[in-house]
């Protein structure tokens, strides 16, 4: 028990004193596309979109993290401009660490700029701004010495915090190209940034501290159909802040039970590997406009010895809207 406690006091101390930390992410990265690049904004089957995603991580020891997301986006057509349309939207995104109970709240606006080069490829760029607040509760917490030799001396820790809670602009940026040769055969390849500025979230009135490290993503997210009711996606992503260094690969089936119109089934299974090891198998369902995808990481890191091998569930839900295009102001665009 000690042993562990040292461990979370370490842990949280790391993070608020040095404050490199890693971003909130999600395995299925594909499903909450704009926290990993703002020119993803508008790139979907549809015009409008609604998403949310929940992960909970590390239920089974006293350090769990919650994170969730959501979002909506869409696309918008000019008349003027046929070799482009834009992306707008916005997402709220909530994370819950540890025993103080460290959270963050974060609201982002995201736009894209997208290029028609032709009907198989456009080009995406995307800007983010936002508002975020992180902070923790202390009461919580304990120290080692609080502990005099024979008993425990709530309040005797004095560790000190100047503040319990900050709050910073956020700023992002990204590049997206996307090929797409039919409505099952596509690639996404880009990279994103986020915290350009790099504000300061130190709890402490000491200058001397390093600022929030900039966040870049980079990713390949592909899906080729293999027969008239079978899709195979591959994806791939890597996240880099600061030292921390995060990869992940995994693929899918995606089985069509039905492609009847009005009454469209796909049923989806796969795994994925994370390089913090971690194995993540992975289904997902699709109903018409609806989807809802589940995931379950299974940890296989040093850290296991504490949680049984258990990580965490996931749980993505995307509501797709398709406006019906008016005859003569119907506008060919190549993101089916």
């Amino acid at each position: 028990m000690k042993a562990r406690l040292l461990i979370l006091t370490l842990l949280f101390v790391g993070i608020c004193k040095n404050i490199s930390a890693q971003d909130l992410h999600y395995s299925q990265f594909y499903n909450a596309p704009l926290t990993i690049n703002p020119a993803l904004t508008g790139i979907f089957n549809g015009d409008q979109r609604v998403s949310a995603s929940i992960r909970d991580q590390w239920r089974s020891v006293p350090v769990p993290w919650f994170t969730t997301t959501v979002g909506y986006d869409q696309k918008i057509y000019s008349k003027k401009a046929e070799k482009s349309f834009f992306g707008v939207g916005g997402f709220l995104n909530y994370d819950r660490q540890g025993e103080s109970n460290l959270t963050l709240t974060n609201l982002n606006l995201s736009g894209s700029y997208n290029y028609v080069i032709n009907t198989n490829n456009v080009i995406s760029l995307g800007l983010l701004v936002g508002f975020a607040t992180r902070g923790f509760d202390e009461s919580n917490l304990t120290w080692d010495n609080e502990w005099d030799g024979t008993q425990f001396v709530a309040g005797s820790g004095g560790e000190n915090f100047d503040i319990q809670r900050v709050a910073i602009f956020e700023s992002g940026a990204g590049l997206n190209y996307r090929l797409q040769l039919n409505k099952r055969t596509k690639i996404d390849l880009g990279v994103g940034g986020f915290h350009l500025l790099s504000p300061n979230v130190t709890y402490t009135s000491s200058t001397l501290l390093p600022n929030l490290p900039r966040r870049f993503s980079v990713y390949g997210i592909g899906s080729i159909g293999l027969t008239d009711r079978l899709d195979l996606q591959l994806d791939g992503l890597g996240q880099f802040q600061g030292e921390y260094r995060e990869y992940l690969v995994g693929g899918y089936l995606n089985y069509f039970l039905s492609k009847t119109p009005g009454k469209n089934i796909a049923l989806r299974a796969g795994v994925g590997y994370r390089t913090s090891k971690a194995l993540y198998p992975k289904v997902a369902l699709q109903y018409n406009q609806v989807f809802v995808a589940f995931s379950y990481d299974i940890d296989m890191s040093e850290f296991s010895q504490h949680t049984n091998g258990r990580g965490g569930p996931e749980l993505h839900f995307q509501y797709l809207i398709t406006h019906v295009k008016p005859m003569g102001q119907f506008k060919v665009c190549p993101i089916f």
